[in-house]
């Protein structure tokens, strides 16, 4: 009933920059958190940035400063903007979304693959 769809990955050289976007569709009354994680070869799923519905946010120290994580309610849509990337923010990153609706619970995207040469 719900779906979380991101894009926006790609490869690109250090000091480069992306900006990747997820849109939740389908049945909800509304969404509460959304946020980025990623999963690097090798290692556990990490929090890379979260935002509520009122627009406070959390980083990862690995990431403050560099990436920006926004959102737009009226698109249902989360932004992760990732500038000055580095070759350790190579990744899968997966959106996740807290929704309500006739259940409350977490959904996960399918993943969107973020390379970063040196």
């Amino acid at each position: 009933q719900v779906q979380l769809v991101e894009s926006g990955g790609g490869l690109v050289q250090a000091g480069g920059s992306l900006r990747l976007s997820c849109a939740a569709s389908g049945s909800f009354t509304s969404i509460n958190a959304m946020a980025w994680y990623r999963q690097a070869p090798g290692k556990q799923r990490e929090l890379v940035a979260a935002v509520l519905r009122g627009g406070s946010t959390n980083y990862a120290s690995s990431v403050k400063g560099r990436f920006t994580i926004s959102r737009d309610n009226a698109k249902n849509t989360v932004y992760l903007q990732m500038n000055s990337l580095k070759p350790e923010d190579t990744a899968v990153y997966y959106c996740n979304a807290d929704i309500s609706g006739y259940f409350r619970r977490d959904y996960w995207g399918q993943g969107t693959q973020v390379t970063v040469s040196s």
